[in-house]
């Protein structure tokens, strides 16, 4: 509180470069809430992810809000902005793709088959509505969180937290 600052924004690393040696990598597709940005970026850097690939219709990472609610951690991990077209350039470097979307084709975020994946991107989607048909028929896997009581989703920031800790790289 209270402290204002001003700064060039940097230029982003190509999506190439900052994948290059990537394992996990998060997806953060058409979220529009600073906080839920924030707060993912926050927790991609204390679980381990390596780079973060944002959609040109979510929020922008360096706004203030998402800056505060990240504690700072949007300066940490490596990110860009990337076009829709990113599951092909992720495909074409090797990198497996996770959409959290609940389906009847969804498998748990517990299977082991997601964390013997030796490079695998996470795909986040938007508040209330989720990932697009489009994002999710174009992933390798489909992938739900087991819950309980009913309850059919969590917040994108909280999904986000779970499966960056299940899908942490050995």
């Amino acid at each position: 509180r209270g402290v204002l600052c001003a700064m060039h924004r940097p230029k982003l690393p190509t999506l190439q470069s900052i994948c290059a040696d990537a394992r996990r990598i998060a997806v953060i597709h058409a979220v529009t809430d600073s906080t839920n940005i924030g707060a993912i970026f926050r927790s991609a850097a204390a679980l381990g992810v390596d780079a973060i690939l944002v959609t040109q219709d979510s929020c922008d990472p360096l706004c203030r809000r998402s800056v505060r609610v990240s504690m700072g951690s949007v300066f940490l991990v490596p990110w860009t902005w990337v076009p829709f077209g990113y599951h092909e350039m992720l495909k074409e470097m090797g990198i497996r793709t996770a959409a959290m979307a609940l389906s009847d084709q969804s498998i748990s975020l517990d299977d082991p088959v997601l964390k013997a994946e030796p490079r695998l991107a996470v795909i986040m989607g938007t508040e209330g509505d989720g990932l697009p048909a489009h994002a999710i028929a174009a992933s390798d896997y489909t992938v739900r969180i087991p819950m309980s009581h009913q309850v059919d989703s969590l917040n994108v920031a909280a999904a986000a937290a779970l499966a960056f800790w299940e899908l942490r790289a050995n």
